[in-house]
């Protein structure tokens, strides 16, 4: 649907600004008529309302090279976008970071993993319904709405009492993800195009930031006593309230046309109703069956397959009903008509989802297995990710919005994720300094990463589809996500399982354990059960020492066959992403939705005439 607001200025009309080299195919340079400035879509309908927005540009327009005015509303806009960014990362942060001190209040470790998942699913499902729906009835009531649900979820995961209220909370709070792409897909829009890399690059450092706050507060408060991670709920809490009122001061763009030209029932109509159902049960049967294997039933049990083959024909019915029948729903064909550049950015962005998701489960989580008992060490170590991501967040902004390239970076982003998890890989109870710097490679990677890929999907699609766009990349990033912890937990607890007994008995056994206590000291080992430990016949603080020494040594394993399965997946997308293709020509001054009105932007008399 069309992201052009109702007065659109001529100025706004074409992409492509005086100066730049050769205008687009479709553009008569005599006259300034864009007459096909979009590939052709699947739909004719879709073809007829994309010619509709484009305007003729009278030549003293474009001769003038106008600039764009813009003022505090819109600048203003992007950081309360960012905030909503910011405070979205203080919970999913938290949420992987103190599962192990949720765990110690209320219990429920085999399920611990569903409250990551629950925020990763719900974003996937709900990225493309809410991107499509903004189109017709304007972003700001479902950032404001949806924002304000993190308010209630972590409300409830604060005062929860069990894991399964933890997960009810975090499945609510997680609806607040919804509108993650029409965060990215504000900030762009609001802003000439060729600002897009430092709007994605603000986006990026805000998340960043909200990340190193999650580490270093949930660590403080968690330090003494790990029911502190209640303490750290009702500040997210506040922090939703404060992004949710500053969004509903802030943001109140001017109404798109394709708001008002549309009754809610053909509104309705349009959604891809039956693709959101096949989306939402196939991942989540998917997801629900890796979550259950070895944890605690075995592959070839029904609580794994059935789930897990359901899930998997759901998905593959989706692929084909997005194929074959609908045309113009989620998978909007028109995103795939300006050629390969956004099918690359899909694979990437869920590479890179991968990425972040394990990086934020499982880094600080063997930091604080194998090195660190403090908690705000352990916060500390995966914080030196954000602070590096934050920063070169901002000089992938800049590199890619000076140079207009997006491919030498990207592969560049790739490279240092790959090296990250090479060196992951050798890490053992030995490895505590090198695993400081480790933490910088990955923060490189993952802070040039998200921002010139959500810059080029979004400048080689129509930018008519803009909210669909960043619904798909936010969509197939969290995707990547629920996929990768479900797969990364059966192998973790797989690897765990399989070498937690022989590692403990192969350090104990020779430090003098009789073979008759063995199963006891184990079990009490594992759960770090203290105090029933020292009562098992026979053992000593050198026995239990050694214990610890095995212990750390099995963890090691399974964290490392993590690591292994993620560098594999960086592969195939580093080298995806060689194939991508500078989109240098959308770089221009021109605005698809602005924040301010189009007369306030242009304020000259002929732009009035003009409109």
């Amino acid at each position: 649907m069309s992201q052009i607001t109702e007065l659109q200025h001529p100025a706004m009309a074409t992409p492509t600004e005086k100066g730049d080299e050769p205008l687009p195919a479709g553009v008569n340079e005599a006259e300034g008529n864009v007459v096909g400035n979009q590939s052709p879509t699947v739909e004719s309908s879709f073809e007829a309302e994309s010619e509709k927005q484009h305007a003729h540009v009278p030549d003293s327009i474009e001769e003038d090279g106008q600039v764009p005015h813009l003022h505090a509303k819109t600048y203003l806009t992007v950081f309360a976008v960012c905030l909503i960014y910011f405070t979205q990362l203080v919970n999913v942060v938290g949420a992987g970071a103190r599962t192990q001190d949720i765990e110690a209040v209320v219990g429920g470790s085999s399920n611990s993993v569903w409250i990551t998942s629950a925020i990763s699913i719900g974003t996937v499902v709900l990225s493309p319904p809410v991107s499509q729906a903004a189109d017709y009835w304007g972003r700001r009531w479902f950032l404001i709405v949806l924002t304000a649900c993190g308010i209630v979820g972590s409300i409830i995961v604060a005062r929860a009492n069990s894991m399964g209220m933890v997960i009810a909370g975090e499945t609510i709070a997680g609806l607040s993800y919804g509108v993650q792409p029409l965060l990215h897909a504000v900030a762009s829009e609001v802003l000439p195009r060729k600002q897009r890399p430092f709007a994605q690059a603000a986006m990026n450092a805000s998340a960043a930031m909200g990340g190193l706050v999650a580490l270093l507060v949930g660590g403080a408060l968690t330090r003494s006593n790990p029911a502190g991670f209640r303490n750290y709920w009702y500040f997210a809490t506040a922090l939703y309230a404060f992004a949710t009122i500053l969004c509903f001061v802030l943001y109140n763009p001017p109404p798109q046309k394709s708001q008002l030209e549309f009754t809610n029932a053909e509104k309705l109509a349009k959604l891809d109703w039956i693709g959101y159902l096949l989306l939402t049960a196939g991942l989540v049967l998917f997801c629900m069956g890796l979550s259950w294997a070895q944890n605690p039933y075995a592959w070839t049990d029904a609580h794994v397959l059935a789930p897990f083959l359901i899930g998997v024909a759901l998905l593959f019915a989706l692929g084909y009903y997005e194929w074959k029948i609908k045309k113009d729903g989620m998978f909007h064909h028109g995103l795939f008509r300006n050629g390969r550049n956004f099918p690359i950015a899909l694979l990437c962005i869920f590479v890179e989802g991968l990425v972040f998701f394990t990086a934020n489960n499982y880094f600080a989580f063997e930091a604080g297995v194998l090195f660190e008992t403090d908690p705000v060490r352990t916060g500390l170590r995966y914080g030196i990710t954000m602070i590096c991501y934050a920063v070169f967040a901002i000089v992938g902004g800049i590199y890619c919005a000076k140079t207009k390239t997006i491919r030498l970076p990207t592969v560049t982003a790739f490279v240092f994720i790959i090296v990250f998890f090479i060196c992951m890989a050798t890490v053992t109870p030995a490895s505590s300094n090198p695993f400081w710097g480790y933490a910088v490679l990955l923060g490189v990677g993952l802070g040039v990463c998200l921002c010139a890929l959500v810059t080029v999907a979004q400048l080689s699609t129509p930018k008519e589809l803009i909210a669909t766009t960043s619904g798909l990349m936010i969509g197939m990033r969290s995707l990547g996500g629920s996929v990768g912890l479900a797969i990364y937990n059966a192998i973790f607890a797989g690897k765990l399982s399989a070498n937690l007994g022989t590692k403990i008995a192969a350090a104990v056994i020779p430090a003098g354990l009789p073979m008759s206590s063995l199963t006891e000291f184990i079990t009490d080992l594992a759960a770090s059960n203290t105090a029933a430990l020292a009562t098992v016949p026979g053992v000593t603080p050198a026995i239990i020492g050694a214990g610890v020494g095995g212990l750390d040594e099995a963890y090691s394993i399974a964290f490392r066959y993590v690591w292994i399965a993620a560098g594999c997946f960086t592969v195939v997308s580093c080298v995806g992403a060689a194939f991508l293709v500078d989109p240098a020509k959308e770089f221009n001054k021109f605005i698809d939705a602005p924040a301010e009105k189009v007369e306030d932007i242009y304020e000259t008399p002929a732009s009035h005439d003009a409109v």
